[in-house]
């Protein structure tokens, strides 16, 4: 980047010599402030350097339990830290998988299912234990992400053999052939019986994107659903959180609130807004209108 800023610079001066041989640059001297290094606001050293402890070591992978309601557990690894929030294991996840569980026999068994931004892969590792057919769990293609969710699918010891979950990543709103290619040869222009969005609402950028893969994944079916669990981490903006809903609907899908639970703590304390609301896990069902069915 900074060779990219210096490169423009000289590019800058270039134009500015060319314009009008000595005159411009003449100008161009008499224009450019001078730094004075006396002045107390002073940055010292090399412009360019960065300062001590710019870089920082990464972190560590963590390690958190799930506890399932039959008793078992399952223990997840969570990257270091990551920009795109793959270090934590977020409550709309949690709730999501206790939902799974609670329901499997209606919404997991001998179902296929495909999870979207999934971090850890907790929801997908519950319908994988709980039989579903075949799970596809995707997050963004980015290599850290992948190889966590691939290393928590190779680490759980509940796991039926044959296995019955593969990770993959994933780009939202791309052609989603290659996920496709996971499930039995049978079911691959169908689509997945169940698609699971836990707590992405919040990308607002990326609502079209996430409708698109639905559209292009989720299977014609009246029995065929996508649950969206999220949380208004940003008070202010649960409209914009909303506003996924509400292009959904536009594009043939009839949307259903199914579920509400309020957390005990919210998991950013810091954070402003409504506790109540920073707190609460709301879930939705999406399902193709009828006029999209087969």
């Amino acid at each position: 980047m900074l060779e990219a800023i210096r490169s423009r610079g000289r590019r800058k001066f270039t134009k500015v010599i060319s314009c009008d041989g000595r005159r411009a640059l003449k100008n161009l001297i008499k224009c450019t402030p001078v730094l004075n290094m006396s002045d107390d606001e002073s940055m010292g050293g090399d412009l360019f350097q960065e300062p001590e402890g710019y870089f920082k070591p990464e972190e560590e992978p963590t390690f958190v339990k799930h506890q399932m309601l039959n008793g078992n557990e399952l223990q997840l690894r969570l990257v270091g830290h990551n920009p795109l929030w793959g270090h934590l294991l977020w409550n709309a996840g949690r709730t999501l998988a206790d939902y799974l569980e609670t329901n499997c026999d209606r919404l997991i068994q001998g179902k296929t299912v495909l999870e979207l931004g999934a971090g850890a892969g907790l929801p997908s590792l519950i319908c994988a234990v709980k039989g579903a057919k075949q799970t596809v769990v995707t997050d963004y293609p980015d290599p850290d992400l992948v190889e966590n969710l691939r290393y928590n699918v190779e680490h759980c010891n509940q796991l039926p053999s044959p296995r019955n979950i593969e990770a993959e990543g994933y780009l939202w709103g791309a052609l989603a052939a290659e996920i496709a290619q996971h499930l039995p040869k049978a079911d691959q222009t169908e689509g997945f019986d169940l698609l699971i969005l836990a707590d992405l609402l919040f990308n607002h950028s990326e609502h079209r994107k996430l409708v698109s893969t639905v559209q292009q994944t989720l299977k014609k079916s009246t029995n065929a659903q996508a649950l969206v669990f999220f949380t208004p981490y940003r008070p202010w903006l649960l409209e914009k959180d909303l506003a996924f809903f509400d292009l959904a609907r536009s594009e043939g899908f009839n949307v259903e609130k199914i579920f509400e639970k309020t957390m005990e703590k919210v998991m950013f304390e810091e954070d402003p807004g409504d506790e109540l609301l920073r707190r609460t896990v709301f879930g939705y069902s999406l399902r193709w209108s009828q006029e999209h069915i087969k």
